[in-house]
């Protein structure tokens, strides 16, 4: 859980721009989303396959393009 302290003369805007910045490196805002709705272990390797994939297409092309 993000924590930030709130220093004597920091504005209030400042803090919570540093607490969301905080939420957002340290993934909690992406957890949330993914344990919005259930998904099927299936469904999940499923999705987990074809990131793979376009993972390593990825990485292909990139070292195409390096020696071509």
């Amino acid at each position: 859980m993000p924590l930030v302290k709130v220093k004597e003369d920091e504005t209030f805007e400042f803090a919570l721009r540093r607490f969301k910045r905080k939420c957002e490196k340290s993934g909690i805002l992406s957890e949330l989303k993914k344990r919005q709705h259930y998904e099927k272990p299936s469904a999940k390797r499923k999705r987990k396959m074809l990131a793979a994939r376009k993972k390593t297409l990825k990485r292909l092309a990139q070292e195409r393009r390096m020696i071509g």
